[in-house]
């Protein structure tokens, strides 16, 4: 007997998954929305440092007129998000549209990515301690 308002789809949306392992959960968000674009970020950690290193980022021209659905499946440190959120900050997205859509994540993780940027939404499916590894190279047969 109680009303649920629900949400519902809006145009302007757009993914951007960070290379490689956001890669598959591109198809998903097709499934889900036919002609959404989809932009890019590559980002790998230093061996030695850990810090976080931007290589490529392409995005499509309106970015920042769009939100965007940023797609990481596994949150562990929190630093290639930041990085990434950076990029899109640079490219004119306001932080408060990004929605960070995660398969599993530490508490550390999120916890990183909120004092850093408090309007980020993340979306993820679990939060434990230890978040899996090495998600890219079984997703893609490449372990």
């Amino acid at each position: 007997g109680h009303t649920y308002e629900g949400v519902r789809f809006e145009k302007g949306n757009c993914g951007v998954s960070i290379m490689r392992s956001g890669e598959a959960m591109e198809q998903g968000l097709r499934d889900c929305c036919r002609s959404i674009r989809i932009g890019k970020i590559l980002i790998q950690s230093d061996e030695e440092t850990q810090r976080a290193k931007v290589y490529y980022a392409k995005f499509p021209p309106d970015i920042y007129r769009r939100k965007v659905l940023l797609m990481y499946p596994i949150l562990s440190t929190g630093n290639t998000v930041i990085e990434a959120v950076k990029v899109l900050v640079e490219h004119g997205v306001q932080p408060s549209v990004i929605i960070l859509l995660s398969l599993f994540s530490t508490p550390h993780g999120a916890k990183s990515i909120i004092q850093e940027f408090p309007e980020i939404t993340i979306l993820t499916t679990e939060v434990h301690p230890v978040a899996p590894t090495h998600f890219g190279q079984k997703y893609f047969g490449t372990d």
